[in-house]
């Protein structure tokens, strides 16, 4: 049956460029899994974009000498760049600073305010003496009040992941100067969390996420309490009260209503103004969020507080699938440290495919997963040309010489292709259950038996008798419907290298907007004329790995004098 799915991944900041770690957890996931759905014939939406507020930008945009629009304007087209270049299929990539981002923040504040889980307080705030301004959480280190590490971030302590307000902190420290920060009076408006902790907790009953995901929210909502959505800044979106001017809602109070905000703006470019309730008001639309494990409490408990103190019936996440963290050669990505990999050298030298695949095949869905440049190597060489892409050339080029590349009019092995269907019904439930590193696994297996059932009969052997030439259309016949499985289900982790693929199988059609029951239960078009194949994937060589290599290498030694 036809269902709505709504699909979003975590609204990249744009306060730097995106590397290969980020793609592994929130949004390569997403875009497979998009794929996929659209393959079932479901109507699909999937959003992102640019999350562009925050004291966070102004600083960051005065170190570069560009104004906090220039600063998000520079990586938010760099960033969807970058998505571009991976093939990644949004029906939509929105930034927070369009303008209809502006009053959909601007109403759930109000709706909150007029439901009673807003309130108003002065408080004391970090302030720098130094820099004339209050700091923003993560712009604040120092000693956490509940293990004492003494370089925990404002908002959180990355040895015990505590999370607390920034004035909690012992010793709070300028995390740019290292200057010593006080305590200065402001007001701000607060999210009474506290009065939403019991229908966050009969919803979150509900939900039957991953154990990582859902026990992180159980034991969040017991320790909730009030939380400040405003800071004192000019770059932002500004409160809708009076005399207010200075105080904007914290980055992390309108960034989720990015999700909300950016259908809109999808709704207002196709024409049809109202098209965005269509998924976010329907109770029957099922809604995935694709995120990082950084970003639970903000998706499996804040947002959805948020969305439970409403007037307006927005749908709540139905499903939140978040992944750990993918690291380089054995330390996290870190653009500012140089340990990343240069991007436009990357596509210079690599696919889309090759990369989409290798983070599919290793992605750090249940713990933090590790790329290498020779696992890289391996999974290209080994794995895409040596499995997919061997099959695909021995089988398509045997037709060539034996059967002039005409596709035989001849019945198929039912044992074979029964193990075929198996194998791509596994698949099928591993896309579903967002279990992408097993779906690329299961890929190479069916591959894999691809390869073993066409060395097992010989087709070579079968040729040089016409006794056995009936033999020979059926084994060919079989081996092109393997081909075509794998063909469809590869499509949503490499869907170039597919789609050449089903080209080469004598299709005219975009394979991403076929229906994967009706290719699955559709022969090909039997007696027609192949073209001659073509190369699907070019060997990874050892000089380019040892170039990437050595280019880390070069910065963990030390610098000689």
């Amino acid at each position: 049956m036809k269902k709505k799915v709504l699909i979003t991944s975590a609204l990249p900041y744009a306060n730097g460029q995106l590397h290969f770690g980020h793609m592994a957890g929130a949004y390569l996931p997403a875009d497979c899994y998009a794929r996929f759905q659209r393959l079932q014939g479901h109507d699909v939406l999937y959003i992102c974009g640019s999350d562009e507020y925050g004291v966070a930008i102004t600083l960051s945009a005065e170190l570069a000498k560009r104004s906090p629009q220039e600063h998000v304007d520079h990586f938010h087209h760099l960033n969807h760049n970058l998505f571009k270049q991976l093939l990644f299929s949004f029906d939509h990539y929105s930034r927070t600073t369009w303008e209809g981002h502006l009053p959909t923040v601007q109403q759930f504040f109000l709706d909150l305010r007029a439901n009673g889980y807003i309130e108003e307080k002065v408080t004391e705030q970090l302030f720098s003496q130094q820099d004339n301004r209050f700091l923003a959480d993560r712009y604040v280190i120092g000693t956490c009040p509940k293990c004492h590490f003494d370089q925990a971030r404002g908002d959180e302590c990355p040895k015990c992941g505590a999370s607390y307000e920034a004035t909690d902190l012992k010793k709070p420290l300028s995390k740019l100067t290292k200057a010593p920060l006080s305590l200065k009076e402001t007001k701000h408006w607060f999210l009474r969390f506290d009065l939403l902790k019991e229908p966050l907790s009969k919803w979150l009953l509900t939900r039957d996420w991953k154990p990582n995901v859902i026990n992180f929210a159980k034991t969040y909502v017991d320790d909730l309490k009030p939380r400040a959505i405003t800071r004192d800044s000019d770059w932002g979106v500004p409160l809708p009260l009076p005399d207010t001017e200075g105080k904007v809602f914290y980055v992390w109070f309108d960034a989720p209503i990015g999700y909300i905000s950016a259908t809109k703006e999808w709704a207002h470019q196709i024409g049809d103004e109202d098209a965005w309730k269509s998924y976010w008001q329907d109770p029957n639309t099922h809604y995935v969020q694709f995120i990082g494990k950084d970003n639970i409490p903000f998706h499996a408990v804040f947002f959805p507080a948020m969305v439970l103190g409403q007037n307006t019936n927005y749908q709540l996440v139905s499903e939140l699938p978040a992944n750990e963290f993918l690291n380089l050669e054995g330390k996290q990505f870190s653009k500012s440290d140089g340990w990343t990999i240069d991007l436009a050298d990357f596509f210079k030298q690599f696919t889309a495919d090759q990369i989409r695949y290798t983070l599919a095949a290793n992605a750090p869905e249940t713990q933090d997963a590790e790329f290498t440049w020779k696992d890289f190597q391996l999974r290209c060489n080994s794995e895409l040309l040596g499995k997919y892409g061997n099959l695909s050339n021995r089988i398509l080029v045997f037709l060539q010489n034996k059967c002039e590349g005409i596709i035989p009019s001849h019945a198929v092995d039912s044992d074979f292709m029964k193990m075929l269907h198996d194998k791509v019904e596994e698949i099928r439930l591993a896309y579903d259950t967002y279990h992408l590193r097993k779906a690329a696994s299961l890929i190479m297996e069916l591959a894999q038996i691809g390869n073993v059932y066409f060395d097992a009969q010989k087709p070579w052997t079968l040729a040089k008798s016409e006794e056995t030439l009936g033999k020979m259309y059926e084994v060919l016949a079989t081996c092109l419907e393997c081909l075509k499985c794998l063909a469809l289900v590869s499509s949503p982790i490499i869907p170039e290298s597919a789609q050449m693929l089903w080209e080469m199988l004598g299709n005219t059609s975009i394979l991403s907007k076929e229906v994967w029951d009706q290719v699955l239960s559709t022969p090909l078009a039997l007696g027609k004329k192949l073209l001659p194949p073509s190369i699907l994937f070019k060997r990874v060589e050892d000089e380019q790995i040892k170039l990437e290599e050595d280019k880390l290498k070069k910065l963990t030694q030390p610098v000689t004098v």
